[in-house]
């Protein structure tokens, strides 16, 4: 994929309207979750799958409260993939938007790294894991190098579009205004990027713990990663779905809570935010006044 279709795919509608019955949803997806786990369920009890290689929905739930309450060893593991996915996540973010900012100021900067950042984009992430192990050893170095590496591109691609796409007429707005290019950087190309940048930043989010998994599979004393491979390796496929769940719904939640944050922060996509934010400088501007 190029760097230009990634960042239209993770270019998110965020200007979409927040409003919506967030409980009908909530109730919609509940029938639709449980007709599934039936649908599974049954399947599963008339011979139509093979309950070894894919555990009854009633199996992994009794997992889930064994390895979470009766047994409580996935705390750890979880608290491990944790703190490597979002060190790798932290690092990966930060030096992606660095590095598109150095980009977007410096054409010659831009065209020296583009080369360098299409051929690492075409290596396949799964594919360096051995070599980064090799490298940064078998700790956590290595796990945290390889969810850097996959949460590096969303965000870099995204901050590049994001500050390339300011419209020239407001360029020519701010320089009649006699702005400075640091003025220009801060008060316009910024805000007007950040959409698209809280959107590789959510994309990077959710694909933390891929690359934290990924190394632990490949090496590792602990995480979930390592705890998945030894459910599997012993046919307890009950136990490992209970895991891939914990980590799909972890993600998901981490997920939402950009998603949330984003919204506090572009208030401007929001009409109802915006019409409070403005109440609330109305106030405060009339209390100035009547001082």
């Amino acid at each position: 994929m190029s760097m230009d279709n990634e960042a239209q795919v993770s270019n998110i509608e965020l200007a979409a309207d927040y409003k919506g019955s967030t409980g009908g949803a909530v109730i919609r997806h509940t029938i639709i979750f449980f007709v599934l786990m039936f649908i599974w369920e049954m399947a599963n009890r008339t011979g139509f799958s093979n309950p070894l290689l894919l555990p009854r929905p009633t199996e992994v739930v009794a997992s889930i409260w064994k390895i979470y309450v009766t047994q409580g060893n996935v705390w750890y593991h979880l608290w491990v993939t944790f703190k490597e996915a979002m060190l790798g996540c932290f690092i990966g973010c930060v030096v992606g938007i660095g590095l598109a900012v150095a980009a977007v100021l410096s054409d010659t900067f831009r065209q020296f790294l583009k080369p360098y950042i299409i051929i690492v984009e075409a290596t396949p992430r799964i594919a360096v894991g051995p070599i980064f192990v090799t490298w940064f050893g078998f700790g956590m170095s290595s796990k945290v190098a390889l969810a850097a590496l996959v949460c590096f591109f969303a965000p870099f691609v995204n901050t590049i579009t994001g500050l390339l796409g300011v419209e020239e007429e407001s360029y020519e707005l701010f320089r009649s205004l006699g702005a400075t290019r640091r003025q220009v950087f801060w008060r316009l190309m910024i805000p007007t990027a950040l959409p698209t940048m809280n959107a590789g930043l959510k994309l990077a989010v959710g694909s933390a713990f891929g690359g934290a998994l990924v190394a632990e599979f490949i090496s590792a004393q602990a995480g979930m990663g390592i705890l998945m491979a030894r459910y599997t390796m012993s046919l307890n496929m009950p136990s490992a779905f209970a895991g891939l769940l914990s980590i799909t719904l972890y993600g998901f939640l981490l997920f939402r809570t950009m998603e949330v944050i984003d919204k506090q922060v572009l208030y401007w996509l929001s009409d109802d935010l915006m019409t409070k934010k403005s109440a609330k400088r109305k106030i405060k501007f009339h209390k100035e006044i009547s001082v």
